[in-house]
């Protein structure tokens, strides 16, 4: 599959949260985040430029409630029940944070595990992705010699056979052609916009939802290659890819508050090489697998974007 550049994606700063709202300013913003701690609803601020105060929520079971809270407060900020909630916040968040020193003397955390490569920290299933790929790369003497990985390609014969293999069982065939790069530039860009990309998608939503989409994706691209591409012999983890920016751009775009966005500039480079490689300015590209992974992945983001309105 083709190659695939990444250029500045936007840092995401908290993850697995959702926004709620925002209000006029810090010392608003402040005491809000006070009473709902209080509560007991985790949350954080950031200010956003011309927005305000970002009002962020952490359990999604909370969302409806401290939204609730947020218009009462927004409609009368003064009211004597958010006075002194400062203190209480403050020796709640003391108790917390002993906790949490105890709990990192006894066990390493994940960011520890993964240190973070981006603003939101590197995904453990993108890490897995990533190795895979690196090991079938080295596997195949960096892509020159396919026949030690031969059982990864989606089959060993053209379309008019219709899978054989598969059919027989071999039903791991159906993704595996993700993992195989047959140069260094190849699996270089790939890995590198996969490790942006998929690690957003889990910090701002779940291992499980990446896994979904990547599997999702790689049967249906892979498939569409084989039928309409009319060869077996392809690889490469951009139609996943593909898959990733048309879900963030397009869910980001449609629901905001899912902390998923694309740059402008990332979507405009996104398009300009897809079609340089469907009029074959790049050859050599299986650009059915791209295809299907951009119209797979913009309609997930769409029909996510719905569930949220």
């Amino acid at each position: 599959m083709g190659l695939l550049f990444t250029t500045g994606f936007f840092r995401v700063p908290y993850g697995d949260m959702r926004l709620i709202g925002h209000l006029p300013n810090e010392a608003s913003a402040r005491t809000f985040a006070d009473y709902l701690y209080v509560k007991g609803i985790q949350n954080q601020t950031e200010p956003e430029k011309d927005k305000g105060w970002a009002v962020w929520i952490q359990d999604e079971d909370q969302i409806g409630p401290a939204t609730a809270l947020l218009g009462e407060f927004q409609a009368n900020p003064g009211d004597s029940k958010y006075l002194g909630r400062a203190e209480g916040a403050a020796r709640l968040r003391e108790e917390e944070a002993k906790s949490q020193e105890e709990y990192r003397k006894r066990l390493k955390s994940r960011r520890q595990l993964f240190r973070p490569l981006t603003g939101y920290g590197f995904g453990p299933l993108t890490f897995l992705l990533i190795a895979v790929s690196i090991f079938v790369f080295v596997r195949s003497q960096y892509g020159s010699d396919p026949e030690p990985v031969h059982g990864w390609f989606i089959s060993e014969t053209s379309r008019g056979e219709n899978l054989p293999e598969i059919r027989q069982g071999e039903l791991w065939r159906l993704i595996t052609p993700i993992f195989l790069h047959f140069s260094f530039a190849h699996i270089i860009f790939n890995l590198l916009a996969l490790r942006d990309l998929g690690s957003m998608v889990e910090a701002r939503q779940s291992s499980l939802h990446l896994l979904l989409i990547t599997v999702a994706v790689a049967i249906c691209s892979n498939v569409g290659e084989y039928y309409v591409g009319g060869h077996a012999r392809f690889g490469g983890m951009s139609g996943v890819l593909y898959g990733l920016l048309g879900y963030i751009w397009i869910r980001g775009k449609f629901d905001p508050g899912s902390g998923l966005y694309l740059h402008p500039t990332t979507v405009t480079m996104m398009i300009m090489w897809f079609f340089a490689c469907l009029v074959g300015f790049i050859p050599h590209v299986a650009n059915t697998a791209h295809g299907v992974g951009l119209v797979m992945g913009m309609g997930w983001g769409w029909l996510s974007s719905r569930r949220f309105r």
